[in-house]
């Protein structure tokens, strides 16, 4: 694998509009990241695919992303939230998988947002130790979230179709910049390229070809408006076999070339 996401140095809070300061693009195709990820919303809804499933989220609802798992984000209008990046290592104690978790009871909700909103005052207050106070209250955080995940854990198995999209996922994760196509894809996990395509339809609304297509687009688009890079070696590092190729793929998703999505972000 050539193409790794970027990881955070630290433990930081940021609001949804930061996390997609570039543009919706950052969250709403399908990408993994270097750290952990806990998205909290406290207006508005919007839909999520993660854990191999797409779901509708709205006000009070929670989602850990753990690091190098695939996942996509579309927010509604006016939906504001939190986001916390917690680096490998940062905190001890943190679910294992992705959750979606619908928090009912205000006090729950109050101890969630009372402690992000003490990370808030400690990045703000630029007092010694900062760093550590900051990873001291995500790893209550990390406490609470494995305490509303017993809580709220699911009493029915996983579906195999939704397990072959989360093995897919795993894939992405690792190989989407190998080259290989759908059907080498589905090869590799045991079944036809139709099976899989119809499987990823029904349970994330995208097929198998959407979600690699925005795999390598959204590394694409990260590596062209947030580096100095080359073009020619970025179309190398995400499979490509030339640059003309790579840039028939950039314009087809983006109606820009490479490097006029590299000019209009700066």
């Amino acid at each position: 694998m050539a193409f790794a996401p970027a990881p955070t140095n630290q433990t930081h809070l940021q609001t949804l509009a930061q996390l997609a300061a570039r543009g919706t693009w950052q969250v709403n195709l399908p990408h993994d990241r270097a750290h952990h990820l806990l998205i909290w919303i406290t207006r508005g809804q919007g839909t999520c695919v993660l854990g191999g499933a797409r779901e509708g989220f709205g006000a009070h609802n929670a989602l850990f992303l753990p690091a190098r798992h695939l996942f996509m984000l579309e927010l509604g209008r006016g939906c504001l939230g939190q986001a916390l990046s917690i680096p490998i290592g940062a905190v001890a104690l943190l679910p294992e998988k992705p959750e979606h978790l619908r928090i009912r009871d205000t006090s729950s909700q109050a101890e969630l947002t009372g402690l992000l909103d003490a990370i808030g005052q400690e990045q703000l207050a630029d007092r010694p130790y900062a760093n550590q106070a900051v990873n001291a209250i995500a790893s209550l955080v990390g406490i609470w979230l494995l305490r509303k995940s017993v809580a709220s854990a699911p009493t029915g198995s996983v579906t195999p179709a939704r397990r072959l999209v989360c093995k897919y996922s795993e894939r992405l994760v690792t190989s989407f910049d190998s080259g290989e196509g759908v059907s080498m894809h589905a090869a590799a996990l045991g079944v036809t390229p139709e099976h899989l395509t119809r499987t990823c339809k029904a349970s994330t609304g995208r097929t198998a070809s959407d979600l690699l297509w925005g795999r390598i687009e959204h590394a694409a688009r990260g590596l062209i408006c947030g580096t100095k890079r080359p073009i020619g070696d970025i179309a190398r590092d995400l499979g490509f076999s030339s640059i003309q190729s790579f840039s028939r793929f950039v314009r087809q998703q983006t109606g820009q070339s490479p490097r006029d999505l590299r000019r209009t972000a700066k």
